[in-house]
């Protein structure tokens, strides 16, 4: 009286279900990847010359710091002397 009542169990089907086979949607004819060219060329060009501002910036930072060190090196040995 206050079992619940499971419903049955589908049988499943003996043979196997296979999805239709689409294609690919071709692009359009009148849209074309030109203007993309133009955007990820002017990218790969800002990128490119960001990076070698950072590096030239590295590179004057590091010989700063090596003039540094050898000016307080001798400035330190004539003060001694």
């Amino acid at each position: 009286m206050f079992r619940p009542k499971l419903p049955d169990v589908p049988t499943l089907p003996t043979t196997p279900a296979v999805p239709p086979q689409t294609q690919a949607p071709v692009p359009s004819a009148g849209r074309s990847l030109t203007p993309y060219a133009g955007t990820v060329a002017a990218v790969v060009v800002v990128g490119v010359v960001l990076t070698a501002l950072l590096a030239a910036v590295a590179i004057s930072a590091v010989s700063v710091a090596i003039a540094a060190v050898v000016l307080r090196s001798l400035l330190n040995g004539a003060n001694k002397r």
